[in-house]
């Protein structure tokens, strides 16, 4: 039976991350810390995030945009592998109430910030991806702290979706690597893994049709309620 929960909330949780670039994660912790505990959990899910990064990437492959995802992964990357090697040996529920509340001030932030001509540029980018990176590999998904951030850069529906995936799904492999170096990811764990990641991927190919008929205005206001939503489920999470 929990099985079949998994997998039913891989299926929801991969329509929504394809929709909106984030939000699996934040759905499925709760049920796998549920079937096989939070130690085991985080580890199931940076593989489980590979595979759906990586279904993201092959359905909107034609508008990556490579350039900054090189800005981004090239400080993303060794800062991700840094966090994962802390998180061995750190209780990260504040981080996570401090990534929850900056998540809910930045949609108000972001908007005060836009309608004076905010823009991101590459060497921005590298910036965020050293911080986000190290969070990364501290919690379970910092997808969310990306939006803002990629669509001040200028992108939107498929090329944020896809940009953001490439980084995310390099940032998570590279979280995998460091938990397998370590003793924490046995190859049980990774049968798991690719198994909810599957689920994922099947979810994330259903919603390009949805994405296809969004207006860009209303995508952006998508983004912003499932930033909020993200928040408040992190702050929940770590204080129960």
């Amino acid at each position: 039976m929990i099985w079949l929960l998994i997998l039913v909330f891989g299926l929801i949780g991969g329509v929504i991350g394809g929709v909106v670039g984030f939000g699996a994660s934040i759905l499925m912790m709760p049920v796998l810390v549920f079937g096989f505990g939070p130690k085991e959990a985080v580890p199931i899910m940076a593989i489980a995030s590979v595979l759906a990064n990586w279904m993201r990437v092959a359905i909107w492959w034609r508008e990556v945009d490579w350039r900054a995802n090189a800005a981004y992964c090239a400080t993303a990357i060794p800062a991700a592998a840094l966090g994962a090697r802390t998180l061995i040996a750190l209780d990260a529920r504040m981080v996570e109430v401090a990534l929850g509340i900056f998540l809910i001030a930045v949609v108000p932030v972001r908007r005060w910030l836009m309608a004076r001509g905010f823009s991101v540029n590459m060497w921005g980018l590298a910036l965020v991806g050293a911080c986000i990176g190290f969070l990364t590999g501290l919690v379970a998904s910092t997808g969310p702290l990306n939006t803002p951030f990629f669509l001040a850069y200028g992108l939107t529906k498929g090329a944020y979706i896809s940009t953001e995936a490439v980084g995310s799904g390099a940032v998570s492999f590279v979280k995998s690597l460091v938990f397998r170096t370590y003793g924490v990811l046995p190859w049980e764990t990774i049968a798991r893994g690719l198994l909810v990641g599957a689920s994922l991927m099947v979810g994330s190919w259903f919603a390009k049709a949805i994405v296809m008929r969004m207006d860009a205005r209303h995508y952006a206001g998508i983004l912003e309620a499932m930033m909020v939503l993200a928040g408040l489920t992190m702050i929940y999470a770590a204080l129960s």
